[in-house]
Protein backbone atom coordinates (compact mmCIF):
# COMPACT_ATOMS: atom_id res chain seq x y z
CA UNK A 1 0.00 0.00 0.00
CA UNK A 2 1.08 3.62 -0.69
CA UNK A 3 1.92 5.28 2.50
CA UNK A 4 0.49 8.78 3.25
CA UNK A 5 -0.41 10.51 6.52
CA UNK A 6 -1.88 13.68 7.43
CA UNK A 7 -0.18 15.91 9.81
CA UNK A 8 0.45 20.00 11.27
CA UNK A 9 3.67 21.58 10.33
CA UNK A 10 4.86 22.91 14.01
CA UNK A 11 7.91 25.01 12.29
CA UNK A 12 11.65 24.40 11.79
CA UNK A 13 14.50 23.66 14.00
CA UNK A 14 17.75 22.28 13.25
CA UNK A 15 19.19 18.91 15.15
CA UNK A 16 23.22 17.35 14.91
CA UNK A 17 23.54 13.41 13.05
CA UNK A 18 26.37 11.46 13.95
CA UNK A 19 28.65 13.48 12.71
CA UNK A 20 28.17 16.26 14.31
CA UNK A 21 26.99 17.97 11.51
CA UNK A 22 23.61 20.57 11.80
CA UNK A 23 20.74 19.69 9.99
CA UNK A 24 17.90 21.80 9.26
CA UNK A 25 14.88 19.76 9.58
CA UNK A 26 10.65 20.68 10.07
CA UNK A 27 8.82 19.30 12.65
CA UNK A 28 5.23 17.73 11.98
CA UNK A 29 2.99 16.38 14.32
CA UNK A 30 1.07 14.11 12.98
CA UNK A 31 -1.55 12.59 15.29
CA UNK A 32 -3.01 9.28 14.52
CA UNK A 33 -5.50 9.69 11.13
CA UNK A 34 -9.12 7.60 11.62
CA UNK A 35 -9.81 5.69 8.62
CA UNK A 36 -13.40 6.71 7.88
CA UNK A 37 -14.81 5.33 5.03
CA UNK A 38 -13.01 2.23 2.31
CA UNK A 39 -14.09 2.36 -1.03
CA UNK A 40 -13.74 -0.33 -3.45
CA UNK A 41 -13.67 -1.12 -7.49
CA UNK A 42 -17.36 -2.94 -7.06
CA UNK A 43 -18.75 -0.42 -5.28
CA UNK A 44 -17.12 2.92 -5.50
CA UNK A 45 -15.21 1.90 -9.03
CA UNK A 46 -11.59 2.26 -7.33
CA UNK A 47 -9.83 1.87 -4.30
CA UNK A 48 -9.06 3.97 -1.79
CA UNK A 49 -9.74 5.29 1.75
CA UNK A 50 -11.13 8.18 3.60
CA UNK A 51 -9.13 9.30 6.62
CA UNK A 52 -10.29 11.92 9.18
CA UNK A 53 -7.27 14.19 10.81
CA UNK A 54 -8.04 16.94 13.54
CA UNK A 55 -10.23 17.62 16.24
CA UNK A 56 -13.33 19.66 16.01
CA UNK A 57 -16.14 19.86 17.95
CA UNK A 58 -19.36 18.05 17.34
CA UNK A 59 -21.64 21.73 16.96
CA UNK A 60 -19.29 22.36 14.32
CA UNK A 61 -20.08 19.65 11.98
CA UNK A 62 -23.20 19.90 9.56
CA UNK A 63 -25.23 17.13 9.86
CA UNK A 64 -24.69 14.43 6.68
CA UNK A 65 -20.90 15.13 7.85
CA UNK A 66 -21.99 14.17 11.73
CA UNK A 67 -23.78 10.56 9.96
CA UNK A 68 -20.73 9.91 8.21
CA UNK A 69 -18.32 9.50 11.30
CA UNK A 70 -21.32 8.09 13.48
CA UNK A 71 -21.99 5.06 10.45
CA UNK A 72 -18.09 4.95 10.94
CA UNK A 73 -18.11 4.35 14.82
CA UNK A 74 -15.63 6.88 15.05
CA UNK A 75 -15.13 10.56 16.67
CA UNK A 76 -15.96 14.01 14.40
CA UNK A 77 -12.78 15.05 12.57
CA UNK A 78 -11.62 18.48 11.20
CA UNK A 79 -10.47 17.08 8.07
CA UNK A 80 -11.14 14.14 5.33
CA UNK A 81 -9.59 13.08 2.67
CA UNK A 82 -8.92 9.99 0.45
CA UNK A 83 -5.88 8.00 -0.34
CA UNK A 84 -5.41 5.51 -3.21
CA UNK A 85 -5.40 2.10 -1.64
CA UNK A 86 -2.46 -0.76 -3.18
CA UNK A 87 -3.49 -3.87 -1.74
CA UNK A 88 -3.92 -2.47 2.05
CA UNK A 89 -5.82 -4.09 4.44
CA UNK A 90 -6.98 -0.90 5.96
CA UNK A 91 -10.64 -1.35 7.94
CA UNK A 92 -13.23 1.56 8.93
CA UNK A 93 -11.96 2.63 12.31
CA UNK A 94 -8.32 1.77 12.32
CA UNK A 95 -5.82 4.38 12.60
CA UNK A 96 -2.85 5.52 10.61
CA UNK A 97 0.07 6.60 12.62
CA UNK A 98 3.39 8.40 12.03
CA UNK A 99 5.15 5.13 12.46
CA UNK A 100 4.54 3.81 8.60
CA UNK A 101 7.60 5.54 7.89
CA UNK A 102 10.94 5.07 9.34
CA UNK A 103 13.98 7.66 8.91
CA UNK A 104 15.95 7.52 5.64
CA UNK A 105 12.47 7.24 3.37
CA UNK A 106 12.38 10.12 1.02
CA UNK A 107 8.93 11.27 1.21
CA UNK A 108 6.67 13.86 -1.14
CA UNK A 109 5.19 16.55 1.51
CA UNK A 110 1.86 18.42 -0.12
CA UNK A 111 0.59 22.04 1.20
CA UNK A 112 -0.85 25.51 1.19
CA UNK A 113 1.48 27.38 0.45
CA UNK A 114 1.92 30.89 2.30
CA UNK A 115 -0.27 33.82 0.70
CA UNK A 116 1.84 36.91 0.19
CA UNK A 117 -1.22 39.14 -1.04
CA UNK A 118 -0.99 41.21 -4.63
CA UNK A 119 1.91 41.60 -5.71
CA UNK A 120 3.68 43.06 -9.01
CA UNK A 121 5.90 41.40 -11.34
CA UNK A 122 9.20 42.05 -10.12
CA UNK A 123 8.29 39.79 -7.01
CA UNK A 124 5.66 37.75 -8.66
CA UNK A 125 7.63 36.80 -11.81
CA UNK A 126 11.21 38.05 -11.43
CA UNK A 127 11.37 40.49 -13.95
CA UNK A 128 13.69 43.30 -13.87
CA UNK A 129 13.41 47.19 -13.16
CA UNK A 130 12.95 49.41 -15.85
CA UNK A 131 16.61 51.87 -15.33
CA UNK A 132 15.67 54.79 -11.95
CA UNK A 133 17.67 57.48 -14.06
CA UNK A 134 17.32 59.81 -16.61
CA UNK A 135 13.92 60.69 -16.24
CA UNK A 136 12.18 57.67 -17.33
CA UNK A 137 9.45 57.37 -15.06
CA UNK A 138 9.76 53.48 -15.61
CA UNK A 139 10.95 51.34 -12.78
CA UNK A 140 8.51 48.48 -11.76
CA UNK A 141 5.95 48.11 -14.33
CA UNK A 142 4.38 45.65 -16.69
CA UNK A 143 5.76 46.96 -19.42
CA UNK A 144 5.02 45.92 -22.73
CA UNK A 145 1.39 43.61 -23.44
CA UNK A 146 1.82 42.31 -26.74
CA UNK A 147 0.58 43.83 -29.86
CA UNK A 148 -1.88 46.44 -29.94
CA UNK A 149 -4.02 46.26 -33.08
CA UNK A 150 -3.32 42.56 -33.74
CA UNK A 151 -4.91 40.49 -32.05
CA UNK A 152 -6.38 43.22 -29.84
CA UNK A 153 -5.76 41.83 -26.71
CA UNK A 154 -4.05 40.33 -24.19
CA UNK A 155 -2.78 36.68 -24.19
CA UNK A 156 -4.03 33.75 -22.21
CA UNK A 157 -1.90 33.43 -19.20
CA UNK A 158 0.49 36.64 -19.40
CA UNK A 159 2.65 37.61 -16.72
CA UNK A 160 0.84 40.19 -14.96
CA UNK A 161 0.28 41.51 -11.31
CA UNK A 162 -1.93 39.42 -8.88
CA UNK A 163 -2.17 37.70 -5.57
CA UNK A 164 0.94 35.72 -4.76
CA UNK A 165 0.91 32.24 -3.32
CA UNK A 166 -1.66 30.51 -1.49
CA UNK A 167 -1.86 27.37 -3.90
CA UNK A 168 -1.63 23.88 -3.44
CA UNK A 169 2.36 22.85 -3.43
CA UNK A 170 4.48 19.73 -3.48
CA UNK A 171 7.77 19.57 -2.31
CA UNK A 172 9.56 16.45 -4.19
CA UNK A 173 11.53 13.85 -2.53
CA UNK A 174 12.61 14.84 0.71
CA UNK A 175 14.39 13.12 3.25
CA UNK A 176 12.66 11.47 7.01
CA UNK A 177 15.45 12.37 9.40
CA UNK A 178 13.44 11.05 12.40
CA UNK A 179 10.55 9.98 13.20
CA UNK A 180 9.43 9.71 17.04
CA UNK A 181 5.92 7.83 17.60
CA UNK A 182 5.66 8.47 20.89
CA UNK A 183 5.12 12.00 20.74
CA UNK A 184 3.56 11.82 16.80
CA UNK A 185 6.11 13.41 15.45
CA UNK A 186 8.21 13.26 12.20
CA UNK A 187 11.40 15.41 11.23
CA UNK A 188 11.58 16.15 7.68
CA UNK A 189 15.08 17.62 6.00
CA UNK A 190 14.73 20.56 4.56
CA UNK A 191 11.68 23.13 4.26
CA UNK A 192 7.95 22.25 3.16
CA UNK A 193 5.33 24.50 2.01
CA UNK A 194 2.75 26.23 3.88
CA UNK A 195 2.65 28.31 7.73
CA UNK A 196 2.90 27.03 10.93
CA UNK A 197 0.09 25.22 12.05
CA UNK A 198 -0.94 24.57 8.50
CA UNK A 199 -1.96 21.21 7.72
CA UNK A 200 0.21 19.10 5.39
CA UNK A 201 -0.20 15.99 3.70
CA UNK A 202 3.15 13.54 3.81
CA UNK A 203 3.46 10.28 0.74
CA UNK A 204 5.78 8.34 -0.36
CA UNK A 205 8.23 9.50 -2.51
CA UNK A 206 7.14 9.60 -6.44
CA UNK A 207 10.60 10.09 -7.69
CA UNK A 208 12.62 7.82 -5.39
Amino acid sequence: MKKAIMGTKIGMTQIFDENGKIVPVTVVEAAPNVVVQVKTTEKEGYDAIQVGYGEIRENLVNKPRQGQFKKAGVGVKRLLKEFKLEGGNLEVGSEIKVDIFEAGEKVDVSGLSKGKGFAGVIKRWNFHRGPETHGSKFHRAVGSMGASSSPSRTFKNKKMPGRMGHVNTTVLNLEIVKVMPEKNVILIKGGIPGPNKSVVVIRNSVKA
